[in-house]
C-alpha cells in the first residue's frame, strides 16, 4: 500500500491511498514478501469512509451556500415588489379621492353657473321689460309733438307751441291745454308706466322653517329617494304629486315612476319635418297636441318612458312641469350619493328653491326658451 498526502481544493489536507485490489507481498529493507494483514484493510476502509465524508460535508456546505444566496436573493425581490405594489396602491387611492373631488367640484360648479344663469335671465327679462314700457312712453311723447308741430305753420301757426301768441288773459290755459296734450300723450298707451313712475326691486327675504329643516335633518341623517320618510312624504304630497298630476292620469303615473327611476328621456323635435310613425316606437298625442294634458298646444318635445317604444309629444308647459321634478330628483340623488359639499343649510335652501321651482311650473309659469 502506498500513500501520500495533497492539497484538497477546499484547502484542507487529503490523504491519498493507493490500494491493489488482491492482497500483495512486499518486501521490506530486503526481507521476505508476505500477504497484507487484515489491520491494513481495516485502515484503508477508515481512509476511505473519511475521504468521502469529507468531501460530502464540502459539497454540503456548497450547495447550503448557494441555496442562502438564492434564498436572499429572492427575499429582495419580494420586498422590492411589495413596495411598488405599496407605492402603486397610494397612487391609485390618491387618483381616485382627486376623481371624487373633481366630480363633485364641477357638480356645484355646474349647479351655481346654471344658478346664475337663471337669476341672469330674470334679471335682463325685467331690465327688457322695463326697457320697452320706456320705449313706449317715449315713442308717445315723440308722437305728441309730431303732431303739435304738424299742425303749425307760419301762415297758422299753433298757438300752443307758441304761447307769446295768446292773449295775456289765456297763456296760462294755453300752457294748460299743451300740458293736458303732453298727459293725453303720456297716458294714450294704457297700462305702461308713466315716466315719474320708478321701478323699485324688492330685496327678496327668507327665514328657515323649523319644522321643515328638522325633517330635512333627520332624512339627511340616512339620505334616500323613498318617500317612506317624512321629509320626502311631505314634498310628493305637496309638490310632487300636484306637479306631476296631469288630465291623462294614467300616463302620469307611468311619467312620475319613470322619474323617480331616473329612466325619463326628453328629446326636441324637429318642427320642419312632419311625424314618421316608425314600428319601434309609436307617437301618441302629435305636433299640436299635448299627450299629457290633452290640450291643442304646440309641442316642441317629447318624452319616453324607459325602454318602451311608445313616444308622447308634451307642450312647453308640461315639459316645465316635467323637468322642474326632474332637478329636484337630481339634486336629491346628488346628496345621497354624497357629491354635494354645502352645509346643511344650504343644501335645505337649495332644494326649497327647486320645490319653489315645482310650484311655480304647477301653476303654469315658464321660461320661454323651454318651449
Amino acid at each position: 500500500m502506498r500513500s501520500e498526502t495533497v492539497s484538497a481544493a477546499a484547502g484542507k489536507s487529503v490523504l491519498l491511498v493507493d490500494l491493489d485490489p488482491e492482497p500483495k507481498s512486499r518486501v521490506e529493507g530486503g526481507g521476505k514478501a508476505g500477504p497484507i494483514s487484515g489491520r491494513d484493510h481495516g485502515g484503508l476502509s477508515r481512509l476511505r469512509s473519511s475521504s468521502l465524508e469529507i468531501k460530502e460535508k464540502e459539497i454540503r456546505e456548497k450547495g447550503s451556500e448557494i441555496l442562502r444566496e438564492q434564498l436572499d436573493t429572492a427575499k429582495k425581490e419580494l420586498k422590492l415588489k411589495d413596495k411598488e405594489c405599496e407605492r402603486l396602491s397610494q397612487v391609485r387611492n390618491q387618483l381616485e379621492q382627486e376623481l371624487e373631488e373633481l366630480t363633485a367640484s364641477l357638480f356645484e360648479e355646474a349647479h351655481k353657473m346654471v344658478h346664475e344663469a337663471n337669476v341672469k335671465q330674470a334679471a335682463a327679462e325685467k331690465q327688457l321689460k322695463e326697457a320697452q314700457g320706456k320705449i313706449d312712453v317715449l315713442q308717445a311723447e315723440v308722437t305728441a309733438l309730431k303732431t303739435l308741430v304738424l299742425t303749425s305753420t307760419p301762415s297758422s301757426p299753433n298757438r300752443q307751441l307758441h304761447p307769446q301768441l295768446q292773449p295775456p288773459g289765456t297763456r296760462g290755459a294755453a300752457r294748460h291745454v299743451r300740458n293736458k296734450s303732453a298727459s293725453g300723450a303720456f297716458t294714450s298707451s294704457p297700462g305702461k308706466p308713466k315716466p315719474s313712475s320708478v321701478s323699485i326691486a324688492a330685496k327678496e327675504d327668507r327665514e328657515v322653517d323649523s319644522v321643515l329643516y328638522a325633517e330635512f335633518l333627520l332624512w339627511k341623517e340616512n339620505p334616500s329617494v323613498e318617500r317612506s320618510s317624512v321629509f320626502l312624504s311631505r314634498i310628493y304630497g305637496e309638490d310632487i304629486g300636484p306637479c306631476l298630476s296631469f288630465t291623462r292620469s294614467e300616463l302620469s303615473q307611468l311619467v312620475q315612476s319613470a322619474v323617480e327611476n331616473n329612466s325619463l328621456t326628453i328629446e326636441p323635435v324637429a318642427m320642419s319635418a312632419l311625424p314618421v310613425v316608425k314600428a319601434a316606437a309609436i307617437e301618441c298625442g302629435g305636433p299640436k297636441k299635448c299627450a299629457l294634458s290633452g290640450m291643442s298646444r304646440l309641442c316642441r318635445h317629447r318624452i319616453k318612458l324607459g325602454d318602451k317604444g311608445s313616444y308622447y309629444y308634451i307642450s312647453p308647459s308640461s315639459r316645465a312641469r316635467i323637468t322642474a321634478v326632474c332637478n329636484f330628483f337630481t339634486y336629491i340623488r346628488y346628496i345621497q350619493q354624497g357629491l354635494v359639499r354645502h352645509d346643511a343649510e344650504q343644501m335645505f335652501w337649495e332644494v326649497t328653491r327647486l320645490r319653489r321651482e315645482m310650484t311655480v311650473a304647477k301653476l303654469g309659469f315658464y321660461l320661454t326658451d323651454q318651449g
